[in-house]
């Protein structure tokens, strides 16, 4: 049961993330277009991540737009909207006890009226309207 939730809350977290698994394959680009940039220009992995998702990703994409389609084969690129339905798994036991609960049909009445003596009543200030 510890499994399952546990397998079940790591899935809630990605999908909060929005990674998919087609963009934990595209991993082996990534880091193959990190070295290329390392190799290339020099950039550490940390100024690679700027370049490509971070601050400087706009100057990049215009300065080496002969690289757009390594670009668009890096992981985490989409920026579409997705919306995920979570299925909730509940198991249902049996909490209530064996008892039988007898409900009782019998109705309570617990007010009463009693025409009031004041003269606003007698007068008719607070009756009902009526019909002439």
């Amino acid at each position: 049961m510890k499994f399952f939730s546990i397998v079940s809350a790591f899935l809630i977290l990605f999908q909060s993330f929005n990674i998919s698994l087609g963009e934990l394959a595209q991993l082996d680009e990534f880091l193959e277009h990190a070295s290329f940039h390392k190799e290339q220009y020099g950039d550490s992995l940390l100024v690679f991540i700027s370049k490509h998702y971070g601050e400087l990703k706009g100057e990049h994409e215009k300065n080496h737009q002969e690289e757009q389609k390594e670009h668009e084969n890096l992981p985490f690129q989409n920026h579409s909207c997705t919306h995920h339905l979570v299925n909730a798994f509940v198991i249902v036991t049996n909490f209530l006890p064996d008892e039988k609960i007898e409900v009782s049909t019998e109705k309570a009445e617990n007010f009463y009226y009693l025409q009031s003596d004041s003269s606003g009543f007698a007068s008719g200030i607070f009756q009902p309207p009526r019909h002439i």
